[in-house]
This record gives structure tokens, sequence and C-alpha cells, in this order.
């Protein structure tokens, strides 16, 4: 069926906008900040056959990635186990890739009797049972970091299953509050189950199934159009997580290989450390996910994403690796070797795309988290933030500064007033971390620093990265300033550390949290 290029992009307009309705739907109708001011989430509208049709903003790190679990379920089922009204969850970190936190929810989308898509959301659920509250920075295997849902019907044909939601709140800390942004998705998946027979209803299945493919080839040759662009070759680097946190004087190896053939890439990822006994594993779809993020950064940033985006992208992943972790691998870290990962695709081909990369990043999401009895309430809390810091300098511009990192995208560091309202803590200080970014023609961006004063006894865990690889300089610049974390500065009993686990801390202890700087960037020859 031929169709007019004004009606595509309508379509292709609405479709994109689908997906941010649901978005909002989920942020607005949360009820942990991890969410409502975080962000931790994303959203996508799917197809019959899984193929991305729209995809919200949020984390990148899903990118192409929600439809594994719908494509998952059927492979399990059967394509007759899809009925209207009906409502799933998945959080396995083998099949969705990362960790028991993240749990995505999707549902079926029918037009009278037809299947004609998926709406499907992934977002951090503040607790999963874990062996300690939030998650464990020193756990060895899957079963310490909670309760592990492969496809489980939630809602079916409209009524929500007791059953299992009963299941759910007898393994969670926080029951009210994990039901309520389960509920908050289930929300935005009706939102995608409404805005996508809409579309259907207004234009009928013919032209938007006609509209989609175009679609999808449209953006198809737009990708082999610019890899084609790129000298074919074989292109690598290498970088070193600092450890696992159960074995610290090991650092573990990321290495990225990068083959360029005409206008197909293939990213090889299976020369990287095997999977490691603490929780810096991921399952393989969500490796694929970071190899896809470091090439949409370089060959089309602007172009929006679906079914089409990475038809000529070939990603390698060895089963048993850090990257393709197996049963019983603990996954609760599994971002910091990807946020490793993305930049490495970019150093990789920096030789032949000068002009468009950066150098690396601080990296990692320097999460500090906070847990124990409120002494206002007397109830239980948990509290996940993000850190921001330096972004590379590239061929033209300094780096950004106290930007989150490039596996997190539209997350965000909570707000100061947030933080001290809803926790026992005070926010001392927040500031630019000045002169943290690395050196060179361009300069690095700058790292924050972020000071916290105990105003009650609590557990703390921080996982920070990028002590052994800080962020690199490209063509000469030199390296950013690696990050640094000191308890009670400027005490006797002052403690450097960058990963601990549910650390007691007293009232008055003072956390202080520097975060690292972006490389500079040099002169590339021949530019």
């Amino acid at each position: 069926m031929s169709i007019s290029p004004v009606t595509t992009e309508i379509i292709r307009s609405a479709l994109i906008q689908a997906a941010e309705d649901m978005n909002m739907t989920l942020i607005r109708s949360s009820y942990t900040p991890t969410i409502y001011e975080g962000k931790d989430c994303a959203v996508a509208l799917l197809d019959r056959r899984h193929r991305v049709l729209g995809q919200s903003s949020g984390l990148p790190i899903f990118l192409g990635n929600l439809e594994i679990c719908t494509s998952h379920t059927e492979d399990l089922f059967g394509a007759e186990v899809w009925q209207p009204g009906d409502v799933w969850v998945l959080n396995d970190s083998y099949i969705g890739g990362t960790h028991l936190n993240d749990c995505t929810v999707y549902a079926p989308i029918f037009v009278g009797d037809e299947l004609v898509g998926f709406a499907a959301s992934r977002a951090h659920w503040i607790d999963m049972g874990s062996k300690d509250p939030g998650g464990s920075m020193d756990s060895t295997n899957i079963y310490q970091e909670g309760l592990r849902m492969g496809p489980t019907r939630i809602v079916a044909g409209g009524v929500e299953c007791a059953d299992i939601l009963r299941l759910i709140e007898t393994n969670v800390r926080f029951p009210y509050v994990t039901l309520g942004d389960m509920r908050a998705q289930i929300a935005c998946a009706r939102m995608g189950v409404r805005r996508l027979g809409e579309l259907f209803a207004r234009y009928g299945a013919q032209t938007v199934d006609a509209a989609r493919e175009q679609i999808f080839a449209q953006t198809e040759r737009l990708e082999r159009e610019r890899i084609a662009a790129i000298p074919d070759g074989e292109y690598e680097a290498t970088g070193y997580l600092d450890n696992d946190a159960i074995d610290p004087d090991t650092p573990l190896k990321v290495r990225v290989r990068v083959v360029v053939e005409g206008e197909s890439m293939t990213i090889d990822l299976t020369d990287c450390a095997d999977q490691a006994t603490g929780p810096v594993n991921c399952g393989r779809s969500q490796a694929i996910s970071a190899a896809r993020v470091g090439y949409k950064l370089l060959i089309s940033p602007q172009v929006s994403l679906n079914g089409g985006s990475f038809a000529p992208l070939d990603v390698q992943v060895r089963d048993g690796s850090m990257l393709g972790a197996r049963e019983p691998a603990a996954c609760q870290y599994y971002y910091s070797s990807l946020g490793m990962l993305i930049d490495l695709v970019v150093a990789a081909l920096a030789p032949a795309m000068p002009d468009r990369v950066a150098a690396a990043s601080y990296g990692d999401s320097m999460i500090v988290q906070f847990a124990g009895d409120h002494p206002r309430t007397g109830e239980p809390f948990v509290t996940l933030e993000a850190t921001v810091g330096g972004w590379g300098a590239w061929n033209g511009g300094d780096g950004e500064t106290a930007l989150i990192n490039n596996v997190n995208g539209s997350l965000r560091d909570l707000p100061v007033e947030v933080v001290e309202t809803l926790y026992p803590v005070r926010v001392n200080e927040y500031r630019i971390r000045t002169g943290s970014g690395g050196a060179g023609r361009w300069r690095g961006g700058d790292g924050v620093v972020r000071e916290y004063v105990m105003e009650a006894d609590q557990d703390l865990s921080l996982w920070w990265e990028r002590s052994v690889t800080p962020a690199w300089g490209l063509f000469g610049g030199s390296s950013g300033a690696p990050p640094r974390v000191v308890l009670n500065p400027g005490t006797p009993d002052a403690r450097e550390m960058l990963k601990v686990n549910s650390l007691r801390v007293h009232r008055g202890d003072v956390l202080r949290c520097e975060s690292g700087g972006g490389g500079g960037y040099g002169t590339p020859a021949g530019v």
C-alpha cells in the first residue's frame, strides 16, 4: 500500500508522542522519588512482531531492550497467550539483562480481535527483598538480590491477580509504594493501549502498517549510509572496572572490538572478563543494549529510535562472561561495566571519526544509598541516588559539567529539598569540583562535590567506579580526576572508600562525595 510522506510523518510523530504520554503517566502516577524525581524509567510502544514503534525519553541503557520481555513471553507460552486486558511483569536479570529492581510491565494491544502491538515500561522498584534494603553491594549470587520473576501475569482480563500481588507484597520491604509504582506502570501500559488504539481507529490498520514499514525502511537506510561513511576496518579499545567489590585487588577487563564492513557494523564483546563473583554482571540483552547506546551516540543521535535503527548492527556477546552472565551470577551493579562499554565504543572509533567523538566521561552512576528507621516516624526507609559528574571534551568544545552519565540519559540526581525532606540527612554542600576535568585543547567537564551530614544513625552503602580507569582523554588530552569519597574528612577516624555495603554511620557523621571529571581532548592528526 502506498501512502503519502505527510501521513507517514504524522504517524511517526504520533507514535513518539504516544510513548511520551505513557512516560508522563508513569512519572506522575508513581509513589517513589526514584521514579517521580529521579525518572529511573523508560517506555516503549512495540508492534505485533516486537519491534519498536516509539520510545520515550528515559534511560538510554534500555534502548531497543524492552521488546526482549514481550518476545520471550511469546516464545515461552505461544502467541495465543496474549489476551485483551492482560498485563504482565518480568524482572529476571538473565532475560531483561538488568538487576532485579528493574521491573518491566507490559500489555498486549488489541484492535477488535487482532493483536496489533504492545505497551511496555521499565522502572526501578525501590526494594525487591534483597538481603539488604534496596539492594546489596556485596551480593555473590542472584538469590541474595531479591524476588526474581519470569513472565508473570499481574492483570487478567482487566482484573488484578490478587494472589500474585500478595506474593510481591509479602516479599518486599516497602509493599505500599512498591505496589503503587507497579500500578503506575499498569496505568502507563493502559495509556499505550489507548493511544495506539486511537491511531488505528483514525487511520486504519493498513495505513498504520504501511507507515510503519516506511519508517523502518527510512531509518535503516539512514543508518547504513552513515556506517558506509566510516572507513572499513577493525577498531579496538580496552578498559578496566576497579573490582567486583568481593575481590578488591582484581580489575575486570572490558574490551570492545568494532568491525566496519561497508554498510554494516559488528561490535564484538567476547573478549571481556568472565562473569565475576561480585554483582557487576549483566544478562546479554543488556550488553547488547549498551552497545547500541555507544553506536547511537556516534552514528545517528538525531534519528528517532524504531525497528529499523539497529538493522545494520550485530553485537556479539560471550555466554558466561561478565556481559553475558549465567545463573546464579549476581547482577545488582550491572551498569558499571556498561558505562565503560559505551565509552569504549566511542574510543575505539575515535581514529576513524575524530570530529564525532568525545573523550571519556566520569562514567559510572556513583550510587549513594542510605537505609534505616526514620527518627521522625519510626518507619523504615531507603534512598537511592545517582551522582552527576563531568563528560569528555570533543573537537570544538569543553565537556559538560555536572551531567548524569551516558548510561542514564534522563535520570536525575535527587534535589536537595527532596533528600532533606524525606530522609534523615542534611546536604551540607553541593558545588562544582572545579579543575577535575582533564586538560587539553578542550577541557573535560568537571564533577561535583556533595557533602551529607547524618541526622540519625543509619546504614550507608556506596558504589563508586572509575578509579582504575578514570575518564581518559583523546588525542593527547589528559584523564579526568578519579572519584573520591571520604567519611568524616579531616578527623582522626577519616576513611576513604569507593565501595561499601551497609556500613553503620552515626548522627553527626559527614560523608563527602567527589565525582570524577571528564577526559580532555587534544589535537588529532589531520584535524
